[in-house]
């Protein structure tokens, strides 16, 4: 027993060695922890210690540090304890020399991002801490709020070193020069891990993983004030992406997926795939999850359950134009609460940027096969799908969803939209108003709030619908509003119209008779 209980603690004392070894102490390579000097440095030997080592844990104490920009290597972990704050330093300087990167789905060479990795592997970012990006100074410069011209030092860098990027359809941000860096990028990553953390003031996009594959952000806080373009997780052109339990209360978008922009998204083809985005909160931004609109290499198989979107200017929100090209399909929403929403609950919309038809080619994208259910929700409009003329919004279905809204939904330039126990209130126009729509299947749709002059359900130049299952409330004087030359083939069966006084009107111009079964 005695020889069990030797042996037993000398394989405890190495197991504790190793553990130990493993860490790597910032403040024993010359970090401060009182905030009186820059880092940076310091946080560089520690990382390559433990890389040396073969990976660690790379362990910030509680205090205050300032630091520049911190790339790490493959089988590194940073490590922020509870009461540890990494104020990243606002000295443009300090991202520099400028590295590969990402800005808006076009591939750059531009300011380091604050963390990040380049083809590394097994990487995480962990702790109670936070991490503070000290934007408000990149947000002025880009802003054009301190910068005297367009001439500056690091904008002649940027010049020199992207001489021959593949640049957007429209001029814009990279024609100035000027990309402000995102907080948190690895590049052509596998196996990356952020968890725990509190996240601030970003200067640009906040967690931007690109090209990677296996990323997990879990128990995230990011908050970020009102300021220009600090989305909050924005993965890119990804696989096996796994976003959880995560605050978000951001300056633009909470979640976005994208695959990169224009041509020069279209020549990398790299769609975002497999996505699951479960139990987070969104609060303040543009839109709670958004895909697009640089989605030119695709967006595929996603799902979004059991979130909670407060107060965001847009809930669910897909967006593209013309000349992105690209596909987003096989999406799925369900279990979600959507409250305060100042738009739209629901978006898809294909004319994000307006421009005139054209032939379908590589530039033109597609929206298909996407399904929302079981989902409460209140804003100033229901929904609103707007598709193109040379390519309408194919295969979208709402089931088990209940609005209240200004107005209801707007459905444009699509096909194969159905609508299954839906019940929107409006307080103006009808719950359901389509035009240049082919198959379109209306089941148990419902409202509560009828107003008289207002029909339920109006369909402009619209072909093969079914109306089924439906009982209109009293009040309801007129159901469906009929109007446009090509409506045709409108079947309403097994509807219960009591209360209503005219079921059916008819513009002159519609041509069909409609029978009421």
């Amino acid at each position: 027993m005695k020889v069990l209980m030797f042996f037993l603690g000398i394989f405890l004392l190495l197991s504790t060695a190793t553990q130990a070894q493993q860490y790597y102490n910032v403040l024993k390579y010359g970090a401060r922890n009182d905030s009186t000097k820059l880092s940076t440095e310091a946080i560089k030997k520690a990382i390559a210690a433990a890389s040396k080592a073969g990976g660690g844990t790379v362990y910030f104490p509680a205090g205050k540090y300032r630091t520049g920009a911190i790339h790490l290597k493959s089988n590194i972990t940073i490590d922020i304890d509870a009461g540890a704050i990494l104020y990243f330093s606002d000295n443009f300087d300090d991202y520099l020399p400028m590295v590969p990167s990402r800005y808006e789905g076009i591939d750059i060479t531009s300011f380091s991002p604050l963390f990040y990795a380049y083809k590394a592997e097994n990487i995480t970012i962990k702790g109670r801490g936070i991490i503070d990006g000290q934007g408000k100074k990149w947000w002025d410069f880009a802003e054009g709020k301190s910068r005297a011209s367009q001439d500056s030092k690091w904008q002649q860098e940027f010049f020199r070193l992207n001489k021959d990027i593949i640049k957007p359809d429209e001029p814009g941000v990279i024609e100035r020069g000027f990309m402000r860096p995102p907080f948190i990028q690895p590049m052509y990553c596998k196996n990356v891990r952020i968890e725990g953390i509190t996240i601030r003031n970003s200067p640009f996009w906040t967690v931007n993983p690109e090209f990677c594959e296996n990323v997990t952000v879990m128990g995230v806080t990011i908050n970020n004030p009102k300021s220009p373009n600090t989305d909050g997780i924005n993965p890119e052109s990804c696989r096996n992406v796994h976003i959880s339990n995560c605050h978000i209360s951001v300056g633009d978008d909470c979640i976005t997926i994208k695959s990169g922009k224009d041509r020069a998204g279209r020549q990398m083809n790299v769609p975002a795939e497999n996505y699951t985005i479960t139990n987070c909160t969104m609060l303040s931004g543009h839109g709670g999850v958004v895909i697009g609109s640089e989605m030119s290499g695709g967006v595929k198989k996603i799902t979004i359950s059991n979130c909670i979107f407060d107060g965001t200017d847009r809930g669910i929100r897909i967006k593209t134009a013309r000349g992105r090209g690209g596909v987003v399909e096989d999406i799925r929403v369900d279990n979600v609460v959507m409250k305060n929403i100042r738009e739209q609950v629901i978006v898809l919309d294909m004319q994000y940027a307006k421009s005139k038809e054209e032939p379908v080619s590589e530039r033109t994208p597609r929206f298909r096969n996407i399904h929302f259910s079981n989902i409460t929700a209140e804003g100033n409009q229901a929904g609103y799908l707007n598709g193109l003329a040379e390519m309408p919004i194919e295969n979208v279905t709402f089931s088990n969803l209940n609005i209240d809204a200004k107005q209801g939904f707007t459905v444009k330039e699509a096909r194969n939209i159905a609508f299954h126990n839906v019940q929107v209130n409006p307080q103006i126009g009808p719950a359901v108003r389509a035009e240049n729509v082919q198959q379109l299947r209306l089941d148990g749709l419902r409202s509560t709030m009828p107003t008289a002059t207002t029909p339920l359900v109006e369909l402009t130049n619209t072909e093969d619908a079914f109306i089924y299952n439906t009982f209109p409330a009293a009040g309801t004087e007129n159901f469906l509003k009929l109007k446009g030359a090509k409506t045709r083939n409108i079947v309403l069966q097994n509807n219960n119209f009591k209360y209503v006084k005219a079921p059916v009107s008819q513009e002159a111009e519609v041509k069909e008779k409609v029978i009421v079964n």
